[in-house]
């Protein structure tokens, strides 16, 4: 009898984690799915929580979802037999990095491609959200001049490189911490890399800016995404007052370990 109410409560604790762990995968909040391809979006709770950001999300990840079916089932049309053992697999995330002053909004944007080359791909890209006026901003509001090749963004790019520099000769890859790996990251807006606003120790305020960089962007795949954080005591000459007032702190400690 002992060993049957044993068994009962170990079947009873098994069916229940599985149950939990079943409960704890969420949802897509959208998917297509066809021959060609299999592709889901997933928007984190915190920009569900948003409805304006929510609509905004969805509907650039939608955009996303149709335009690579289009092309999976072209390639498919083009030649089948690539796609016997199955179509593509794709799936974008967006996920809120930091809320500053209760106002600007960062998201993280990591998309997953598989097209059944030699190896999967992923790509990591951010949003900037302003919940005061609704809508995507960029960092321009918080500096006085963002130029291409201006002052500020001469300082935030020898601020990005040094950031990489270090991050390389954490991962024992110092031989590609050259300039042939970091001339893509350029002093200028559309081109210094995907950033966001860093929590800090203070609340309410950034502790800086993170710059992301997804795989082959300034290193070979094998080292993976680079993060490059730029404090915001570098950046405290070209802050406009409103750059002034959202920055302050440091960056938490967790914030800086790794994978992000």
């Amino acid at each position: 009898m002992k060993f049957i109410t044993s068994l009962s409560v170990a079947m009873a604790l098994i069916a229940t984690c599985a149950t939990t762990a079943f409960a704890a995968d969420p949802e897509p909040d959208a998917v297509v799915k066809t021959k060609s391809i299999a592709a889901r979006i997933f928007l984190d709770d915190g920009i569900k929580a948003d409805a304006a950001l929510a609509a905004d999300c969805l509907a650039e990840g939608k955009k996303w979802l149709d335009k690579n079916a289009t092309e999976a089932a072209a390639a498919r049309k083009q030649d089948p037999q690539f796609f016997k053992e199955g179509g593509w697999d794709f799936e974008r995330k967006y996920s809120i990095r930091s809320v500053v002053a209760d106002r600007y909004v960062s998201i993280l944007r990591n998309d997953y491609m598989n097209t059944h080359g030699a190896h999967p791909n992923s790509d990591v890209n951010t949003i900037l959200w302003d919940k005061a006026d609704n809508k995507r901003i960029s960092i321009r509001p918080f500096f006085a001049e963002t130029a291409d090749n201006g002052a500020t963004m001469k300082a935030m790019v020898k601020a990005v490189i040094a950031s990489l520099k270090i991050a390389k000769k954490k991962r024992d890859a110092g031989e590609t911490a050259t300039d042939e790996w970091f001339k893509s990251v350029e002093p200028r807006l559309l081109r210094i890399g995907a950033v966001t606003l860093a929590p800090s120790t203070e609340a309410g305020k950034s502790s800086g800016l993170t710059f992301h960089y997804p795989p082959y962007a300034v290193g070979p795949y094998a080292e993976g995404e680079y993060v490059a954080f730029v404090p915001w005591e570098t950046l405290k000459p070209y802050l406009t007052a409103e750059g002034a007032r959202i920055f302050g702190g440091a960056r938490p400690k967790g914030d800086a370990d790794e994978p992000q």
